[in-house]
């Protein structure tokens, strides 16, 4: 199956500021099946960064959208 993706300019938002994993999350809670999109979110980012690093990230991200 394959996925569509919208068209953008290229640039993703910078790493800490939460709106990749808005924007996965958002993706995430359209599929069929998906329960709980902020943990499938959370899962997703943790394999990719790692826990330590993926924490770090959400830490930044938390004191900014304050």
């Amino acid at each position: 199956m394959a996925t569509r993706r919208k068209a953008t300019s290229g640039k993703k938002p910078p790493l800490g500021t939460g709106e990749r994993f808005k924007r996965l999350r958002n993706e995430l809670a359209k599929r069929p099946g998906v329960t709980d999109p902020d943990a499938l979110a959370a899962s997703i980012g943790r394999k990719k960064y790692g826990k330590k690093r993926f924490q770090e990230l959400a830490a930044k991200g938390r004191r900014r959208n304050r």
